[in-house]
């Protein structure tokens, strides 16, 4: 698991239009929220990238980008974001090597045998690479806003330009 104060992991992923993304392209330029979820299209899945799309706009007014990551391919994230709309990035993390380094990968039981899951976390990374939050194991239902007061503290403390 990560901890706050320590270096966020650099990745590149590709993206739902199969475009590669570069973590550290966002170092010395923005703030990132990177939100970990299981699965496209489930319920709870569903309600928390829609949820940080509709507020999308307010987190880039703080200098903050905020991107999705699941193990599910490129089709089957623009698949889930033109069905539902979604506006937020989403990267297919498919080997799950970069769950792993989140530590966003754990053995939980289920069906009464212990099975590698991935946790629904969130990672609020300031402009320098530096984890400020990690939040594991978390609640889809209400938890766009309180990232989003963590985002606002850091933002308030960096200085970051605020786009339009």
């Amino acid at each position: 698991m990560l901890h706050v104060g320590q270096p966020a992991p650099g990745f590149t992923l590709p993206d739902a239009d199969m475009d590669s993304f570069e973590f550290a392209s966002l170092r010395g330029r923005n703030h990132a929220v990177l939100f970990f979820y299981p699965r496209d299209g489930t319920p709870f899945c569903t309600l928390e990238a829609s949820d940080f799309s509709d507020h999308e706009n307010e987190f880039a007014r703080l200098g903050c980008v905020v991107i999705g990551i699941s193990r599910d391919d490129c089709l089957n994230h623009a698949e889930f974001r033109d069905k539902h709309g979604l506006s937020v990035r989403l990267l297919a993390d498919v080997g799950g090597e970069v769950c792993r380094k989140y530590g966003v990968s754990q053995f939980r039981d289920k069906d009464g045998a212990k099975k590698l899951c991935d946790i629904r976390s969130t990672f609020i990374i300031d402009m320098h690479g530096v984890v400020r939050h990690a939040l594991y194991d978390v609640n889809p239902r209400g938890h766009v806003a309180e990232v989003f007061k963590l985002v606002k503290e850091i933002a308030r403390s960096c200085k970051l330009p605020r786009t339009p």
